[in-house]
């Protein structure tokens, strides 16, 4: 009788473990109302709101690279591509065309989303190291146009001369060009679109199907799961959303420089992933967190800040080797 009390309480313990302590709504509530009033108490521990803008930004392409990255498990090293073609999209509206933030915006995501698709047709048979140098070659041939077309993009110096312009909706007027409060508000309301699609997306058949060819491919063609479609699908409205995060990257400075095309961007955006936890929803928005704000905090005071952020991702991957939030997630599992 002594063995079924243990074996009892061994269970209710474990059923305890596995039982989340907070209702997942209530924490939803939490990480919003904190977003919300990020420009109240975030200058109270010597940050800005500028910061906090970048935060979603970067966030927002982490998390469309891990639609590829952490629910497909394709790897991608030239996704900035797709982030720079959206920041210079949208510049370039801003600067040639017509003065309208939303059309700017929506031509700078269909610019590098659409260029996305196109290249996917191309790659997606392609796995492994070929599929991710093949992202590294796509990406550098659109970061060596802009840095030698001098006379249309700015070269090196990047595209100047444009500037985000007031949303009108009707009769009233959005004015977002001082980047204070109201760009912040802008740029949060822009995220939760995003992300409230991409969390159905993920939910939807269409995110299970992506998983099973992350956990098993051979099994899923053996499902009749269109495996070289559903990646080229995945691979495709993941440039979409990180165009979507460069037209904001745009807006947010008043500049786009060729370095958001850079390969090296693209490393910093899987880094943030790979930190957060690439096989959660919002592990990469985690990772940008963290990485950003110790970019500007170790940046202000040496330039090889990418060292310190290398040795603390090294430590994070020795330690939490599913990420911040998927260690967290893996301790209720046990």
């Amino acid at each position: 009788m002594s063995a079924d009390v243990g074996t009892s309480a061994t269970a209710a313990a474990i059923g305890a473990r596995r039982t989340p302590a907070v209702p997942r709504w209530v924490m939803l509530a939490v990480v919003w109302a904190v977003l919300l009033a990020v420009p109240y108490w975030l200058p109270l521990l010597g940050g800005y709101t500028a910061l906090a803008g970048r935060v979603l930004v970067f966030g927002l392409a982490a998390m469309g690279l891990n639609l590829l990255l952490g629910f497909t498990g394709v790897l991608s090293f030239g996704h900035a591509a797709y982030f720079g073609l959206g920041a210079y999209g949208a510049g370039l509206t801003l600067r040639y065309l017509v003065h309208s933030t939303p059309l700017a915006m929506l031509l700078g995501t269909l610019l590098g989303g659409l260029a996305g698709t196109l290249f996917g047709l191309l790659i997606v048979r392609r796995r492994g190291v070929y599929f991710a140098m093949c992202t590294i070659a796509f990406g550098q041939l659109w970061y060596y146009l802009a840095y030698s077309w001098n006379d249309f993009t700015g070269g090196f110096d990047g595209l100047r001369d444009f500037h985000r312009e007031p949303i009108g909706f009707g009769p009233l007027t959005l004015d977002i060009t001082d980047g204070g409060n109201r760009f912040y508000f802008f740029l949060l309301a822009v995220f939760a679109l995003a992300v409230g699609l991409l969390g159905l997306l993920v939910r939807s058949p269409f995110g299970h199907t992506l998983r099973a060819i992350r956990e098993n491919e051979r099994r899923a063609r053996f499902l009749a799961i269109p495996v070289e479609r559903q990646i080229w699908l995945s691979f495709s409205i993941s440039c979409f959303f990180t165009a979507l995060a460069g037209t904001l990257y745009a807006l947010l400075n008043n500049f786009a420089d060729p370095l958001a095309l850079h390969y090296s961007l693209s490393g910093y955006l899987v880094v943030m992933c790979v930190m957060g936890g690439m096989r959660t929803f919002w592990g990469p928005l985690v990772g940008a967190t963290v990485f950003v704000v110790l970019q500007d905090y170790i940046s202000s005071m040496t330039v090889n800040w990418m060292s310190f952020v290398g040795a603390i991702f090294v430590i994070v991957v020795l330690f939490f080797p599913r990420g911040l939030l998927g260690m967290r997630r893996a301790r209720k599992s046990v």
